[in-house]
């Protein structure tokens, strides 16, 4: 059979095989699958991202093939560029602002999740509407709110979901307010990155409900993670796998400062950069925790690499052992700080780490709510 005649139900079975394989997805979600068909959430023309070679356009009324083949292949599709303001078309090299994201992702969140049939659930970021109607099957759609800032996207979503044959409740609005009218909620979904985690999400789970989002510091990888809410009002849990999302629009990273010539401060480091950035995912989480509000970008040479660092007053850049550094902090130091206190601790792996969410903020600790770090 050529690969035009496979049926959509034969592409979600195989797509289903594949992530169950890959412990990504248990069985449980494979009837949610059907019912909400992924092609039914793909735009006519959209940007497809594949993750073993370049981005490409998927345009519907050109090449149907290849758009169903992409919207039943384990990789995200971009919806939306700049916040609408590019068309999707130009792909690479500009901002991503939404994405129907990678089935891998989406279900290893939902099992993450874990929601029973009739749990009350709450989305933040609706999108194309997808994971709404994954989880209007799971839980009936009359328990699930999903709020999104978007007007345009929001409107999408709510005829994607139309055509497949879903109800839930939509909201226009910040989901980092939660909405506290459909509260309280068993189970928070939340389909953005986020570093700042507001509490109006623990307000409004009930005790023994679960968050579960993408925590996306300025450092390096996500990091998923589901917090369960005790009844004293704090969420606690451990870090469990990665992912990459884009961030919520009010906490994306700000623009690296702009550094006259000669206000450089120059220096060496004894220690190969590499060593630091590819230290791991635990390496990755100290270093986010202890060096707050520093982004960073990297340049993988083959023998070397290009570190950038930068908050919204200082920059640092260190190619081979060069270090230049430039504002009120000297970034690269307090990376090397971070890295080495994560060393002293015996090199420990992400999920020895997790986070305790309280009305004052987040705490990261190691083994241990005991054990705060940051």
């Amino acid at each position: 059979m050529t690969d035009e005649g496979i049926s959509i139900a034969a592409r979600i079975d195989a797509l289903a095989d594949e992530l169950i394989a890959r412990e990504e997805m248990g069985e449980e979600w494979r009837a949610a699958m059907h019912a909400a068909p992924r092609h039914l959430f793909v735009p006519p023309v959209a940007w497809s991202g594949p993750y073993d070679r370049p981005g490409h356009v998927i345009d519907h009324e050109a090449d149907a093939a290849g758009w169903l083949k992409a919207a039943y292949a384990d990789h995200p599709i971009v919806t939306q560029i700049d916040d609408g303001e590019t068309d999707v078309r130009e792909g690479e090299g500009r901002v991503y602002s939404s994405s129907l994201s990678a089935p891998g992702a989406v279900m290893s969140f939902l099992d993450l999740l874990a929601p029973y049939p009739g749990d009350k659930v709450l989305e933040v970021g609706t999108g194309t509407g997808w994971t709404a109607a994954l989880l209007s099957h799971r839980v009936g759609a009359r328990n699930v709110t999903s709020i999104e800032m978007d007007e345009v996207l929001l409107a999408t979503a709510a005829e994607n979901l139309e055509r497949a044959g879903h109800d839930p409740r939509l909201v226009r609005g910040d989901g980092l307010l939660g909405f506290a009218d459909g509260a309280p909620y068993d189970r928070v979904h939340v389909t953005c990155g986020v570093y700042e985690i507001p509490y109006a999400w623990v307000e409004q789970t009930r005790p023994g409900g679960v968050i579960v989002l993408p925590w996306s510091p300025p450092f390096e990888p996500g990091h998923n993670i589901a917090l369960t809410v005790t009844a004293k009002g704090t969420a606690i849990g451990g870090f469990s796998g990665g992912s990459s999302y884009m961030m919520a629009r009010n906490q994306r990273h700000p623009d690296k400062p702009q550094v006259e010539p000669g206000r450089w401060r120059l220096s060496e480091t004894d220690v190969d950069p590499r060593r630091v950035m590819r230290g791991g995912f635990g390496a990755d989480v100290v270093i986010a925790t202890l060096v707050p509000e520093a982004w960073s970008e990297t340049e993988f040479g083959e023998e070397s690499m290009t570190v950038q660092l930068w908050d919204r007053t200082s920059l640092a850049v260190v190619a081979g052992r060069e270090v230049r550094q430039h504002g009120e902090r000297n970034l690269w130091d307090e990376v090397e700080a971070a890295f080495f206190k994560w060393v002293e601790w015996g090199c420990p792996g992400r999920n020895r780490f997790g986070m305790t969410v309280t009305r004052d903020g987040r705490h990261v600790w190691l083994d241990s709510p005991d054990s705060p770090i940051g």
